[in-house]
Protein backbone atom coordinates (compact mmCIF):
# COMPACT_ATOMS: atom_id res chain seq x y z
CA UNK A 1 0.00 0.00 0.00
CA UNK A 2 1.25 3.46 -0.81
CA UNK A 3 1.79 5.04 2.58
CA UNK A 4 1.01 8.52 1.21
CA UNK A 5 -2.52 7.45 0.22
CA UNK A 6 -3.04 5.85 3.60
CA UNK A 7 -1.76 8.88 5.48
CA UNK A 8 -3.77 11.30 3.34
CA UNK A 9 -6.92 9.29 3.96
CA UNK A 10 -6.27 9.25 7.70
CA UNK A 11 -5.66 13.00 7.66
CA UNK A 12 -8.85 13.72 5.72
CA UNK A 13 -10.97 11.60 8.04
CA UNK A 14 -9.36 13.01 11.19
CA UNK A 15 -9.91 16.58 10.03
CA UNK A 16 -13.52 15.65 9.36
CA UNK A 17 -14.00 14.58 12.97
CA UNK A 18 -14.05 10.81 12.41
CA UNK A 19 -13.30 9.10 15.72
CA UNK A 20 -11.29 6.15 14.35
CA UNK A 21 -9.57 7.56 11.25
CA UNK A 22 -6.85 4.91 10.99
CA UNK A 23 -9.24 1.98 11.14
CA UNK A 24 -11.71 3.58 8.77
CA UNK A 25 -8.96 4.55 6.35
CA UNK A 26 -7.92 0.91 6.11
CA UNK A 27 -11.51 -0.22 5.61
CA UNK A 28 -12.26 2.35 2.93
CA UNK A 29 -9.04 1.71 1.03
CA UNK A 30 -9.52 -2.07 1.20
CA UNK A 31 -13.04 -1.72 -0.17
CA UNK A 32 -11.87 0.54 -3.00
CA UNK A 33 -9.24 -2.05 -3.88
CA UNK A 34 -11.64 -4.97 -3.50
CA UNK A 35 -9.34 -6.78 -1.08
CA UNK A 36 -9.48 -7.99 2.49
CA UNK A 37 -8.41 -5.36 5.00
CA UNK A 38 -5.65 -7.68 6.22
CA UNK A 39 -3.98 -7.38 2.82
CA UNK A 40 -3.54 -3.66 3.15
CA UNK A 41 0.19 -3.47 4.03
CA UNK A 42 1.26 -5.22 0.82
CA UNK A 43 -1.32 -4.05 -1.70
CA UNK A 44 -0.59 -1.17 -4.12
CA UNK A 45 -3.31 1.38 -4.86
CA UNK A 46 -3.81 0.37 -8.48
CA UNK A 47 -5.39 2.44 -11.26
CA UNK A 48 -7.21 5.74 -11.35
CA UNK A 49 -10.61 4.09 -10.98
CA UNK A 50 -9.58 2.81 -7.56
CA UNK A 51 -8.46 6.29 -6.54
CA UNK A 52 -11.77 7.75 -7.71
CA UNK A 53 -13.69 5.13 -5.74
CA UNK A 54 -11.69 5.93 -2.61
CA UNK A 55 -12.29 9.65 -3.05
CA UNK A 56 -16.05 9.03 -3.32
CA UNK A 57 -15.88 6.86 -0.18
CA UNK A 58 -14.11 9.63 1.75
CA UNK A 59 -16.55 12.26 0.52
CA UNK A 60 -19.56 10.19 1.62
CA UNK A 61 -18.01 9.50 5.02
CA UNK A 62 -17.32 13.19 5.61
CA UNK A 63 -20.94 13.94 4.69
CA UNK A 64 -21.98 11.73 7.60
CA UNK A 65 -22.79 8.46 5.87
CA UNK A 66 -21.99 5.57 8.27
CA UNK A 67 -19.10 3.47 7.10
CA UNK A 68 -21.20 0.31 6.96
CA UNK A 69 -23.58 2.01 4.52
CA UNK A 70 -20.61 2.97 2.35
CA UNK A 71 -19.12 -0.52 2.45
CA UNK A 72 -22.50 -2.23 2.16
CA UNK A 73 -21.94 -4.64 5.02
CA UNK A 74 -21.51 -4.78 8.78
CA UNK A 75 -20.42 -7.28 11.41
CA UNK A 76 -23.12 -8.34 13.85
CA UNK A 77 -22.92 -11.07 16.46
CA UNK A 78 -20.94 -13.81 14.67
CA UNK A 79 -21.58 -12.95 11.02
CA UNK A 80 -21.17 -10.25 8.41
CA UNK A 81 -24.44 -8.84 7.05
CA UNK A 82 -25.26 -6.92 3.92
CA UNK A 83 -26.78 -3.52 4.73
CA UNK A 84 -28.15 -0.59 2.75
CA UNK A 85 -30.01 2.64 3.34
CA UNK A 86 -33.18 0.54 3.31
CA UNK A 87 -32.38 -1.14 6.63
CA UNK A 88 -31.40 -0.05 10.11
CA UNK A 89 -27.67 -0.49 10.68
CA UNK A 90 -27.21 -3.37 13.16
CA UNK A 91 -26.19 -2.06 16.60
CA UNK A 92 -23.98 -3.85 19.13
CA UNK A 93 -26.69 -3.33 21.77
CA UNK A 94 -29.03 -5.51 19.73
CA UNK A 95 -26.66 -8.44 20.16
CA UNK A 96 -27.99 -8.60 23.73
CA UNK A 97 -31.41 -9.47 22.33
CA UNK A 98 -29.86 -12.29 20.30
CA UNK A 99 -27.95 -13.63 23.30
CA UNK A 100 -31.00 -13.64 25.56
CA UNK A 101 -33.17 -15.25 22.89
CA UNK A 102 -30.60 -18.00 22.37
CA UNK A 103 -30.64 -18.83 26.08
CA UNK A 104 -34.41 -19.29 25.96
CA UNK A 105 -34.40 -21.21 22.67
CA UNK A 106 -31.74 -23.64 23.85
CA UNK A 107 -33.27 -24.12 27.29
CA UNK A 108 -36.75 -24.82 25.90
CA UNK A 109 -36.00 -26.53 22.61
CA UNK A 110 -37.85 -23.81 20.69
CA UNK A 111 -38.65 -24.66 17.08
CA UNK A 112 -40.38 -21.57 15.66
CA UNK A 113 -39.33 -17.94 15.97
CA UNK A 114 -40.97 -14.78 14.62
CA UNK A 115 -39.04 -11.54 14.08
CA UNK A 116 -41.25 -8.46 13.90
CA UNK A 117 -39.52 -5.78 11.83
CA UNK A 118 -36.85 -8.09 10.45
CA UNK A 119 -34.92 -5.41 8.54
CA UNK A 120 -31.56 -6.78 7.41
CA UNK A 121 -32.35 -10.06 9.13
CA UNK A 122 -29.48 -9.70 11.58
CA UNK A 123 -31.49 -10.84 14.63
CA UNK A 124 -33.46 -13.66 13.05
CA UNK A 125 -30.63 -15.03 10.92
CA UNK A 126 -28.19 -14.91 13.83
CA UNK A 127 -30.60 -17.12 15.78
CA UNK A 128 -31.06 -19.55 12.90
CA UNK A 129 -27.32 -19.76 12.31
CA UNK A 130 -26.79 -20.83 15.93
CA UNK A 131 -29.69 -23.31 16.27
CA UNK A 132 -29.71 -25.79 13.41
CA UNK A 133 -33.28 -27.09 13.77
CA UNK A 134 -34.88 -23.68 14.33
CA UNK A 135 -37.25 -22.26 11.72
CA UNK A 136 -38.01 -18.56 11.43
CA UNK A 137 -40.42 -16.07 9.96
CA UNK A 138 -39.43 -12.46 9.43
CA UNK A 139 -41.97 -9.70 8.85
CA UNK A 140 -41.32 -6.22 7.54
CA UNK A 141 -43.43 -3.51 5.93
CA UNK A 142 -40.59 -2.63 3.53
CA UNK A 143 -40.04 -4.74 0.42
CA UNK A 144 -36.59 -3.18 0.05
CA UNK A 145 -35.63 -4.24 3.56
CA UNK A 146 -36.86 -7.77 2.86
CA UNK A 147 -34.67 -7.89 -0.25
CA UNK A 148 -31.65 -7.21 1.95
CA UNK A 149 -32.77 -9.87 4.45
CA UNK A 150 -33.21 -12.38 1.62
CA UNK A 151 -29.71 -11.59 0.38
CA UNK A 152 -28.33 -12.23 3.86
CA UNK A 153 -30.29 -15.46 4.21
CA UNK A 154 -28.78 -16.68 0.96
CA UNK A 155 -25.29 -15.65 2.03
CA UNK A 156 -25.64 -17.59 5.30
CA UNK A 157 -27.30 -20.55 3.53
CA UNK A 158 -30.45 -20.23 5.61
CA UNK A 159 -33.09 -19.75 2.91
CA UNK A 160 -34.67 -23.16 3.55
CA UNK A 161 -35.35 -22.34 7.20
CA UNK A 162 -36.60 -18.77 6.90
CA UNK A 163 -39.73 -17.23 5.45
CA UNK A 164 -39.89 -13.49 4.81
CA UNK A 165 -43.24 -11.69 4.61
CA UNK A 166 -44.05 -8.14 3.52
CA UNK A 167 -46.65 -7.18 6.11
CA UNK A 168 -47.43 -4.22 8.35
CA UNK A 169 -48.46 -5.14 11.89
CA UNK A 170 -50.78 -2.12 11.97
CA UNK A 171 -52.91 -3.66 9.21
CA UNK A 172 -56.19 -5.36 10.02
CA UNK A 173 -56.01 -9.15 9.95
CA UNK A 174 -52.30 -9.27 10.67
CA UNK A 175 -52.62 -12.27 13.00
CA UNK A 176 -54.44 -14.26 10.32
CA UNK A 177 -51.34 -14.20 8.11
CA UNK A 178 -49.67 -16.91 10.19
CA UNK A 179 -50.51 -20.59 9.96
CA UNK A 180 -49.68 -21.43 13.56
CA UNK A 181 -48.23 -19.80 16.69
CA UNK A 182 -44.58 -19.39 17.62
CA UNK A 183 -42.43 -20.51 20.53
CA UNK A 184 -40.69 -17.15 20.67
CA UNK A 185 -41.13 -13.69 19.21
CA UNK A 186 -38.30 -11.16 18.97
CA UNK A 187 -38.47 -7.55 17.90
CA UNK A 188 -36.47 -4.35 17.76
CA UNK A 189 -39.34 -2.07 16.70
CA UNK A 190 -39.23 1.66 15.94
CA UNK A 191 -39.04 3.46 19.30
CA UNK A 192 -37.77 7.00 18.66
CA UNK A 193 -40.21 9.80 19.43
CA UNK A 194 -41.21 11.56 16.21
CA UNK A 195 -40.06 14.93 17.55
CA UNK A 196 -36.66 13.51 18.53
CA UNK A 197 -35.73 12.15 15.11
CA UNK A 198 -34.39 15.48 13.94
CA UNK A 199 -32.07 15.53 16.98
CA UNK A 200 -30.43 12.22 16.06
CA UNK A 201 -26.93 11.89 14.68
CA UNK A 202 -26.85 12.59 10.95
CA UNK A 203 -25.69 9.05 10.29
CA UNK A 204 -28.97 7.78 11.72
CA UNK A 205 -31.56 10.36 10.71
CA UNK A 206 -30.29 10.68 7.14
CA UNK A 207 -29.13 7.17 6.33
CA UNK A 208 -31.38 4.82 8.34
CA UNK A 209 -34.97 4.37 7.10
CA UNK A 210 -37.53 6.50 8.92
CA UNK A 211 -39.85 3.49 9.02
CA UNK A 212 -37.40 1.73 11.33
CA UNK A 213 -36.98 4.75 13.62
CA UNK A 214 -40.28 6.57 14.11
CA UNK A 215 -42.20 5.18 17.08
CA UNK A 216 -44.85 7.88 17.11
CA UNK A 217 -45.43 10.81 19.44
CA UNK A 218 -44.18 9.03 22.57
CA UNK A 219 -42.11 6.36 20.82
CA UNK A 220 -44.41 3.57 22.01
CA UNK A 221 -46.86 3.12 19.12
CA UNK A 222 -45.37 -0.17 17.92
CA UNK A 223 -45.19 -1.63 21.42
CA UNK A 224 -48.88 -0.93 21.99
CA UNK A 225 -49.80 -2.58 18.71
CA UNK A 226 -47.56 -5.61 19.25
CA UNK A 227 -49.07 -6.05 22.72
CA UNK A 228 -52.51 -6.37 21.12
CA UNK A 229 -51.63 -9.35 18.94
CA UNK A 230 -48.52 -10.99 20.44
CA UNK A 231 -50.52 -13.19 22.87
CA UNK A 232 -52.39 -14.66 19.90
CA UNK A 233 -49.18 -15.48 18.04
CA UNK A 234 -47.50 -17.30 20.92
CA UNK A 235 -47.94 -20.87 22.05
CA UNK A 236 -48.82 -21.24 25.72
CA UNK A 237 -45.61 -20.64 27.68
CA UNK A 238 -44.16 -18.86 24.66
CA UNK A 239 -41.68 -16.00 25.05
CA UNK A 240 -41.49 -12.43 23.78
CA UNK A 241 -38.23 -10.42 23.75
CA UNK A 242 -38.18 -6.72 22.94
CA UNK A 243 -35.48 -4.14 22.53
CA UNK A 244 -36.41 -0.77 24.05
CA UNK A 245 -34.95 2.71 24.11
CA UNK A 246 -33.56 4.77 26.96
CA UNK A 247 -36.08 5.34 29.78
CA UNK A 248 -38.77 3.27 28.04
CA UNK A 249 -38.55 -0.02 29.93
CA UNK A 250 -41.10 0.80 32.64
CA UNK A 251 -43.75 2.01 30.18
CA UNK A 252 -43.22 -0.94 27.84
CA UNK A 253 -43.39 -3.37 30.75
CA UNK A 254 -46.78 -1.95 31.75
CA UNK A 255 -48.08 -2.13 28.17
CA UNK A 256 -47.43 -5.87 27.95
CA UNK A 257 -48.30 -6.93 31.48
CA UNK A 258 -51.64 -5.15 31.03
CA UNK A 259 -52.26 -7.62 28.17
CA UNK A 260 -51.60 -10.60 30.43
CA UNK A 261 -47.97 -11.35 29.64
CA UNK A 262 -45.63 -12.05 32.54
CA UNK A 263 -42.48 -9.93 32.81
CA UNK A 264 -39.55 -12.28 33.48
CA UNK A 265 -36.70 -9.81 33.46
CA UNK A 266 -34.90 -6.81 32.05
CA UNK A 267 -31.36 -6.88 30.68
CA UNK A 268 -29.10 -3.83 30.62
CA UNK A 269 -26.60 -2.98 27.91
CA UNK A 270 -22.94 -2.15 28.55
CA UNK A 271 -23.87 1.47 29.25
CA UNK A 272 -26.25 0.39 32.00
CA UNK A 273 -29.37 1.21 29.98
CA UNK A 274 -32.31 -1.19 30.34
CA UNK A 275 -32.27 -2.53 26.80
CA UNK A 276 -34.12 -5.87 26.51
CA UNK A 277 -37.39 -6.90 28.14
CA UNK A 278 -38.36 -10.56 28.44
CA UNK A 279 -41.98 -11.70 28.73
CA UNK A 280 -43.75 -15.04 28.88
CA UNK A 281 -47.30 -15.90 27.93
Amino acid sequence: MQSSIYEKTIEALAEGGIESPRLEARLLIADALGVDVNQMPITPMGDDNVQETLERHIEKRLEGMPIDKILGHREFYKNDFFVSRDVLSPRPDTEILVEEALKIIEANGSKRVLDLGVGSGCILLSLLAEVKDLEGVGVDASSKALAVAQKNAKKLKLTKRVKLLEKNWFDNGFVGVFEKPFDIIVSNPPYIKTADIEKLDIGVKKYDPILALDGGEDGLDSYRKIAEFAPFLLFDDGYLLLEVGRRQSRAVKEIFTDKGLVHLGTVKDLAGIERVLIFKK
